[in-house]
């Protein structure tokens, strides 16, 4: 099999390797799509704290089950699945109390072991969730970055009464935005300054005075102009750069709620005193707990269609093409897809 091999920071390769056998409790999954997402950038760049290499990245992926290890089920074979790449111990203080995503000795499929970057893979056969009859498979390979958003949202909790901001119109900021509209039903502005993404925004249900060009318009008075000058009572920062957060911190209603993605190191100046004077609140959400059964959900109601921001779809060998175009044309692409083709 071929598999894409980030060997050190900026080297990497498509390799032959061998089909792996999947362990008791595992499933092997012949890999039909799998999404490009920022934190494989962040580990080719060497900028992933958390990743080892040599390294078969890849955690957003979609495939068929084609052979089971001992204690699962041989019905299992033929099964179209996506794959929840978080695995926790189930021992530890965030595990025990149902914050499994946060497990001490976490493992990340994709990132601490190998992922979906490859033709076959195996993984624990718990993470493997049948998908939706009628769902295409690259609407599927985008099941894992919803539920990142549906992680966000249920920490924060969503009331009828919000009036939301998302930070960014890239997959998740696009994801998010569906879930408040489709899902909640409130009001949602969207903010990036590239107008080809904040048409994907109007696709994924922004109305036409949701989406804010902040290139053009600055953020306050272009909430104030939307009706919104009290500011938005929930903020969602998919950027991940600490002046949002601080932007944030000082736009955000009395009361508000504010959920924090990402991993960034830089640390954000927000004043305490604006905290404590509005009784805000912070969320931090790192990948998903359990939010796969959630958002299979959705879709199977159609409250979502997660096909929606899927720009491209490339040969799996041309994966370097795929990284530069991601990296480079914000305004071409948003999910990028690597096609690992049909099982022979």
């Amino acid at each position: 099999m071929l598999s894409i091999i980030v060997d050190e920071p900026h080297s990497m390769a498509v390799r032959k390797r061998p089909v792996p056998h999947p362990a008791p409790g595992e499933i092997r999954l012949r890999v039909r799509y799998a999404g490009i997402c920022g934190s494989d950038l962040h580990i080719f760049h060497g900028k992933n704290p958390f990743a080892a290499y040599p390294r078969v990245i890849g955690h957003e992926f979609v495939g068929d089950i084609d052979a089971v290890g001992a204690g699962v089920g041989q019905h299992r074979i033929g099964e179209r699945v996506v794959v929840d790449p978080v695995i926790s111990c189930g021992e530890c203080h965030a595990c025990r109390i149902g914050r499994r995503n946060v497990c001490s000795r976490l493992q990340v499929i994709g990132v601490h072991r190998d992922g979906g970057f490859s033709e076959y893979t195996c993984v624990p056969a718990c993470n493997a969730y049948a998908v939706p009859a009628g769902l295409p498979a690259p609407g599927a390979a985008v099941i894992e970055p919803f539920a990142v958003a549906a992680n966000i949202t249920h920490r924060t909790g969503v009331l009828c009464e919000d009036i939301a901001l998302i930070y960014g119109a890239g997959p998740i900021g696009l994801n998010l935005l569906q879930v408040l509209k489709r899902v909640h039903g409130i009001r949602a502005f969207i903010t990036d300054h590239v107008d080809e993404r904040l048409a994907l925004a109007r696709q994924c249900g922004a109305d036409a005075d949701e989406v804010i060009n902040t290139s053009r318009e600055a953020i306050e008075p272009a909430l104030a102009k939307r009706g919104a000058a009290s500011g938005p009572t929930l903020i969602y920062d998919a950027v991940c750069h600490p002046s949002i957060l601080e932007e944030a911190v000082r736009i955000a209603a009395p009361a508000g709620r504010i959920g924090i993605l990402g991993l960034s190191a830089t640390p954000s100046a927000i004043p305490q005193q604006e905290l404590t004077r509005k009784e805000l609140t912070l969320y931090a959400s790192r990948l998903n707990c359990g939010m796969f059964p959630t958002v299979i959900d959705w879709i199977s109601r159609g409250l979502i269609d997660p096909g929606r921001i899927v720009t491209h779809r490339m040969d799996f060998r041309d994966v370097a093409e795929a990284f530069e175009l991601a990296e480079r044309n914000p305004s071409e692409s948003c999910k990028i897809l690597l096609d690992f083709g049909e099982a022979a």
